[in-house]
């Protein structure tokens, strides 16, 4: 930060701390054998749209992008717009794993194609393993670089309840962001 930047109140943002979402691979175990949840086979990211001048530069390096990850990770992946105008590169794969690997490519590869100021979050979409019970979106926050978790219950509510006793047992595994209203639901997200 320089001294003009002091002058005028204007400050760097540091990017975002991708490598912390990393720790949902390893926090996969809780949620499988203590919490009863199982990967939907499906992640994403999702970013604001950019603006018309920005879109015909970025839909090639963006689409480039998406096939080098797709040809590297093997994950098929799939590019949607959701209610609210935002965009979604979705992964699909079956193992937790390879789609935090894939999601992280993807991320990383928007951010060094110009696009990190786009990224909101990425989400990752658990349901029951028993099929009784909610579905659970486990957030990553770019910005903060940390998670939250999403219950929704019907098309505009959701379970607070069961996502603070979430963040109680997982707070130890994965970096939960600590600021509640932070945690935005992602309603209807095209996972």
């Amino acid at each position: 930060m320089g001294f003009t930047d002091v002058l005028f109140g204007r400050k760097k943002l540091k990017g975002p701390a991708q490598e912390r979402m990393f720790a949902l691979s390893t926090a996969r175990v809780t949620l499988d054998a203590e919490l009863g949840l199982k990967s939907a086979g499906t992640g994403g990211v999702v970013f604001k749209p950019l603006s018309a001048g920005e879109f015909v530069r970025a839909e090639n390096d963006l689409q480039q992008v998406l096939d080098a990850v797709a040809g590297e990770y093997g994950s098929r992946l799939e590019r949607k717009s959701d209610d609210f105008g935002y965009e979604w590169i979705v992964v699909h794969d079956a193992d937790v794993e390879d789609q935090v690997t894939t999601v992280h490519a993807v991320a990383q590869g928007l951010e060094e194609g110009g696009f990190g100021e786009q990224l909101l979050a990425a989400a990752f979409k658990f349901e029951p393993k028993f099929g009784d019970g909610q579905v659970v979106y486990w957030i990553y926050g770019f910005k903060r670089g940390a998670f939250w978790p999403f219950v929704p219950k019907g098309d505009k509510d959701r379970d607070n309840a069961e996502e603070l006793e979430l963040k109680a047992k997982l707070e130890n595994e994965l970096p939960i962001e600590q600021d509640l209203s932070r945690w935005f639901g992602l309603f209807n997200a095209p996972l």
